[in-house]
């Protein structure tokens, strides 16, 4: 049984809330939603509630302290994490639920715990779809307290403990939705795709068969799914920094738009490219 029908049994049974693929299809930004909720570590994105909800700026983040879906900071500010675990099959349905949970309850209020939400509105009901999803890259987790909040040595600890868990992170300027990271003695470039799954194999296998698929000594190694959208992975080359990539995934990116947009059916060696690739997906939730 596919991933996708395994999904909508698990909704199914969940409640009345129905399987989404894609959650987060019609936000500004959709693939970097996706890279924060699944391998961005540390960063926070601007949002805002539409004017039937108060206006209300939210800023979204990968994670809070707990696992706790939002926070209700205590200088107002709302905070809303993407890494919490989905309670049914339509993360979007399950995050708007949370953030207007959130912005009921008083400053200095956490949301520990959301429930299974029934059918309701979606994050695309109630978010200001015309506000940028502007993404910030953090090595710490600080941004969980508030600026006036008085830093005790046990909330240093805390923050000191949390940070400990980072793994180096950093967004790509040169194309959207692109994150390197150091993880041991290795880095990677994990670039979450917009279009559909069936266009990103193609196209990657296109590059792949000419041998023309890596960029700045690295190469292509796979790609994994989340929400509904592809995010292929390269490995780099040993030692390589964010700040060296910036004008090779540049130089990569018009001959990797082009074979997005081909319509030409795929060759021999190309289709063999393409069996490859397969084997190599992973599924994340």
């Amino acid at each position: 049984m596919g991933w996708g029908w395994a999904g909508r049994l698990a909704g199914m049974a969940k409640g009345s809330v129905e399987f989404v693929l894609r959650p987060f299809e019609g936000l500004p930004g959709e693939p970097d939603w996706v890279a924060l909720k699944e391998v961005v570590p540390a960063a926070t994105a601007t949002a805002r509630t539409t004017a039937e909800h108060g206006a209300k700026d939210v800023l979204v983040t990968t994670i809070l302290p707990q696992a706790w879906p939002a926070l209700h900071r205590s200088d107002g500010v709302v905070l809303l994490a993407l890494q919490t675990t989905s309670s049914s099959g339509d993360a979007s349905r399950d995050l708007a639920a949370a953030l207007l949970e959130a912005l009921d309850v008083e400053p200095g209020t956490a949301i520990e715990t959301t429930g299974l939400p029934d059918a309701g509105p979606r994050l695309q009901d109630v978010l200001d779809l015309s506000v940028p999803f502007e993404v910030t890259v953090h090595d710490s987790f600080s941004y969980w307290l508030a600026p006036d909040v008085e830093r005790t040595a046990d909330l240093e600890a805390a923050i000191e403990d949390a940070d400990a868990g980072i793994i180096d992170t950093a967004k790509v300027a040169a194309v959207e939705s692109a994150y390197w990271c150091r993880m041991g003695a290795k880095e990677f470039l994990r670039w979450a795709q917009p279009h559909d799954e069936q266009t990103v194999l193609d196209g990657l296998a296109r590059l792949h068969a000419k041998r023309e698929s890596g960029f700045a000594g690295g190469k292509f190694i796979g790609y994994f799914r989340s929400s509904g959208l592809v995010v292929p992975v390269w490995e780099l080359a040993r030692g390589t920094e964010a700040e060296e990539l910036e004008e090779p995934v540049a130089a990569f990116a018009p001959a990797f738009e082009a074979a997005l947009a081909s319509t030409e059916p795929l060759d021999a060696n190309e289709r063999r490219a393409r069996a490859g690739l397969v084997a190599r997906q992973v599924t994340l939730r």
